[in-house]
């Protein structure tokens, strides 16, 4: 199977998750377009040695900036923007192919459905209460990936290239609640951030930023709290 798809992922020091993101796509998409933002490991390397992959270096640090650069230089009709730490479940091709086959999702988007690559009881509370944060508040985390029509990216104004965070929360929004599409199909992320900082301690800071967020902070002071 192959789609009239680019995969756009940003990179920052990704080496020891990149791989398998990279090998659970498969060849499914048309191309994947790395946007990478000065890693000093071996990001670089790897994505360079797949076939298929296209890698953009340079001044790009911040998410938002990468993420905007990837879809300029994507060449496919559609996009998806995947983190460099979530691997895409089996059967994920086939959910993106219908989404994208019926006209009607022309001016819609959709996500997967998030989980954590941890056996904890932590992780299964998290998961569910994303699963709640997706159906009620229709708010996907970037860790679920994000795919949409280019013209419908285009119509939206993108990812801000100057948020230092909340890109994907921003655009969301944009989007809104009726035109966001849950798929079935799961996107493994790497629970390595919630293990070391302390799931409880995590998941509080997400959600003050967020809380900062609608509040109207403004985001260069929420990204100092992130510690972006």
């Amino acid at each position: 199977m192959s789609l009239d798809l680019s995969v756009v992922i940003p990179t920052l020091n990704a080496a020891r998750t990149l791989a398998a993101t990279l090998d659970a796509l498969g060849d499914a998409p048309a191309e994947v377009v790395i946007v990478d933002g000065g890693s000093a490991d071996g990001t670089v390397a790897i994505a360079a040695a797949r076939p298929g992959v296209r890698v953009a270096t340079g001044a790009l640090r911040g998410r938002g900036l990468q993420l905007a650069s990837g879809a300029v230089a994507a060449r496919s009709g559609w996009l998806l923007f995947l983190h460099a730490d979530t691997r895409l479940a089996p059967g994920w091709a086939t959910a993106a192919c219908a989404f994208m086959a019926d006209p009607t999702n022309g001016e819609r988007a959709a996500h997967f459905r998030f989980a954590l690559d941890d056996p904890s009881p932590e992780a299964r509370r998290l998961e569910r209460w994303v699963a709640w944060r997706c159906e009620r508040l229709a708010m996907p985390y970037g860790d679920q990936g994000l795919l949409l029509s280019r013209d419908f990216y285009r119509a939206l104004g993108g990812f801000r290239a100057d948020l230092p965070l909340m890109e994907d929360v921003d655009l969301v929004r944009r989007i809104g609640r009726r035109r966001l599409v849950a798929l079935d199909a799961a996107a493994l992320t790497s629970a390595e951030r919630w293990r070391q900082e302390g799931w409880w301690r995590r998941s509080a800071r997400n959600l003050a930023c967020l809380a900062l967020w609608f509040a109207g902070v403004p985001p260069r002071r929420i990204a100092a709290l992130y510690g972006r």
